[in-house]
Parts: C-alpha cells; structure tokens; sequence
C-alpha cells in the first residue's frame, strides 16, 4: 500500500490471526470506570483471532495521560521495534502525545520493519512523524474503544477489512447514508482528486508546523511527481479563530504549496459557536483556504463525528465527489 514502487512510504504487511498486538496508551490510558469497556475492547481482538499484549501503563491515567513522557515513550519505542508484535492499538486519543515526539529514536524505525499503528484523534500527532521522519504508513480510523461497540456503524466497522486487506484492487469507501459532504467553493460539478493521503486532528497536527519531526519540505522532495499531498484533516475542539490560526500557520510553513487537496471530516464544534459572536468556521475555512488553486471539500467521512473512514497515511487515494456523495478509494500495492 505504496505511493509508488520507488517511494520512500513503507507499508506494513497485512494483519493475520495469531499476529501479536500490543495495545500501549502513548497517550491517555484508561481509568478504573472504564475498565469493563476496555476489556469488551480487548475480547474484539481476540476474537478476531490476535495475541493481545497489554502495556504498562494502559490501565492508567495521571494528569492527563498514562504515565510520564520517559515512560510512555519507551514503552512505545520497545513495541514499534518488538519484532513478534505485529500491530500496535492504543485505547484511543488523548491530549499530550505531542510529549513523546522528542523521545522516539526516527532513525532506528526508518531502518526497522513498519508495523501497523491505528486510531486517530491525538494519535495523528505519532502518525504524522512516523510517516514523515520513518517512512512509516499508518492508519487513521476508528480507536479501539470504539470498536467494541455492537451498533458501531458500517463504514467505521470497515476498519477491520483494512487491518487484513491484501494489495491488489483499490480499497473502497463510500461515504456513510444520510451525510451530505459539499465543495468550499460551493461549487456542484463532481470531481476527482488524487494524491498522496496525509492528515489527522488538526488540533495537534498544526503545533508540528516547524518541527524538525514534521518536515513536510523534505518528504515532499523525495516524492514522485504524481505524489502531491492530498490532506485530510477533523476538528474536534477548534473554536473559529483558533481554527483560522492554525490553518495560515500550516500555509505559511508550506505545508499546502502543491496540495492536490484538501478535505474535512464533518466539525465536533458545536455549530453555532462563534470566536467574538461574528467569526463562523465557514468564514474561517474561507479565510484560510478559499483562495488555495487545489479543490477543498467539507464534511466527509473523517474524525470525532462518525461515521468515519479508516485511511491509510501515505497511501495514494482518490476521492470521487458528487453532490450527496463522496467514495474514498485507497490503493493497495
């Protein structure tokens, strides 16, 4: 699941029954009264016929995350280049991944085999880097904690699919009925757009514009040309300003010079909010991007409000739109 056959992006081999995964909270553990929703979690995996591996520090949560940074980092560190462990899963998201970048070794993971790490919500700030600083391909999608859940939707339940899917034919997603994706522009002609899928929570995806783990200047060089970035991004708590801030921060870093797009998950923002009682998300979308040459496409299948798409960080995708509908196709190699 390449950009290409010369590409730097490494994909991890399909998952398999009898595969080892470890299931670490670089992030936010799990506390107490959460411990049976866990356990639900962990039974889903087995189920599916996987070796669970525990980590330290998962059933845990102190001042806002597992452990200390030294300690989620190693123990993150140990499972990314634990050759038995063939998948890493953490609960879910957070708030301080962020702590951990300063402390993974991105050059013993570019010499080492990739391995699957999958979830989304704070976990991008790990996927991007992985990505951009090992060459490691990722998946963004549904977190554990929520794969638990008989009712849990069918194009989030696809998550399952990817984690064993073979190369071959593209991997196909459309979008979930009843939702309505639509152009910023406000444009209705269908389109297309291909590229090199890259993204997550912009939230903490834009504190890594600048840092030395993030450099989308130097992955960009080492792409084919057919290689642009395609960007997928979710809001989950950005109030209109902040969103419009961190928005020009990443065009001002460049990391959307030569985007072939860029789309959005439909806003965990309650609607209706407004930095200063005038300022809406739509008017800070338009402010930030409305003048970008690359078509921006709003309200799809990705992040805190399902359903939600599983995505894979260095894939070339495709996104064929038409009004009312959106299909989300992601090449296996």
């Amino acid at each position: 699941m390449n950009a290409g056959t010369d590409s730097p992006i490494r994909c991890p081999r399909p998952l398999r029954a009898g595969d080892v995964v470890a299931v670490v909270a670089p992030s936010s553990g799990v506390k107490p009264a959460m411990h049976e929703r866990l356990d639900s979690a962990l039974w889903m995996l087995r189920r599916q016929g996987f070796i669970v591996r525990e980590g330290r520090s998962l059933r845990q949560q102190v001042q806002g995350a597992s452990a200390s940074a030294d300690q989620r980092a190693a123990e993150l560190m140990e499972v990314l280049l634990d050759p038995e462990v063939a998948a890493v899963i953490p609960p879910w998201g957070g708030e301080l991944a962020i702590e951990v970048l300063g402390q993974l070794d991105f050059d013993r993971l570019r010499d080492a085999p990739p391995k699957w790490f999958s979830g989304f919500s704070d976990l991008s700030t790990i996927q991007v880097p992985l990505l951009l600083s090992a060459g490691w391909a990722s998946l963004h999608g549904p977190n554990l904690m929520q794969l638990w859940d008989p009712a849990l939707d069918a194009v989030s339940k696809r998550i399952l699919d990817l984690w064993f899917a073979e190369g071959g034919a593209p991997f196909e997603q459309d979008s979930a009925p009843g939702t309505v994706s639509r152009r910023l522009d406000g444009g209705v002609e269908p389109l297309s757009i291909e590229g090199c899928l890259i993204g997550g929570c912009l939230d903490s995806l834009s504190r890594l514009s600048g840092a030395r783990v993030a450099d989308v200047a130097a992955w960009r060089s080492v792409l084919g040309d057919d290689e642009r970035p395609l960007w997928f991004f979710e809001v989950a708590e950005l109030p209109p300003f902040e969103l419009a801030r961190a928005l020009h921060g990443l065009r001002l870093a460049g990391w959307f010079d030569g985007a072939a797009g860029i789309i959005f998950g439909r806003s965990a923002v309650p609607r209706g909010i407004a930095s200063g009682g005038d300022f809406t998300e739509e008017q800070a979308l338009q402010r930030a991007l409305g003048d970008l040459p690359c078509p921006v496409l709003l309200d799809l299948d990705i992040g805190h409000v399902g359903a939600q798409w599983a995505i894979v960080q260095g894939a070339l995708g495709r996104i064929d739109w038409q009004p009312g509908h959106a299909t989300l196709s992601q090449f296996l190699a």
